[in-house]
């Protein structure tokens, strides 16, 4: 069995009270969820590393918001957004989160259509 280490880190305190139901309602740990994620995290990207594939990098920096759609959709070849988001799907990776002022931008026009 692998050695365990503890370590400390910091994570949104919305996003852990949400782990915290999520390891509730499937009689687990937020510290066995977290570990399956990072295990699957850092597995496929050694695997696609030493396959000398560099796309799930590419993914992985999309969904840290390090690149935007047009450089990672340039970069594997993708001619739609459509196509990127179903990568993003299969390689079980969060979509890139929009900075909140975008984000704020969008809903005002958003309420500004007509029946809204």
């Amino acid at each position: 069995m692998a050695q365990t280490v503890n370590f400390t880190g910091a994570v949104d305190r919305d996003l852990l009270r949400r782990a915290k139901v999520l390891a509730a309602k499937t009689d687990t740990s937020v510290n066995a969820l977290f570990n399956a994620e990072l295990r699957y995290l850092v597995e496929t990207f050694e695997v696609a590393e030493a396959a000398g594939n560099q796309n799930f990098r590419v993914l992985v920096d999309f969904s840290l918001g390090r690149v935007n759609d047009a450089a990672a959709m340039d970069a594997l070849g993708l001619e739609s957004e459509e196509d990127l988001f179903l990568l993003m799907v299969q390689a079980r990776l969060p979509m890139p989160r929009l900075p909140d002022a975008q984000t704020d931008e969008m809903v005002r026009q958003l309420n500004e259509l007509p029946g809204a």
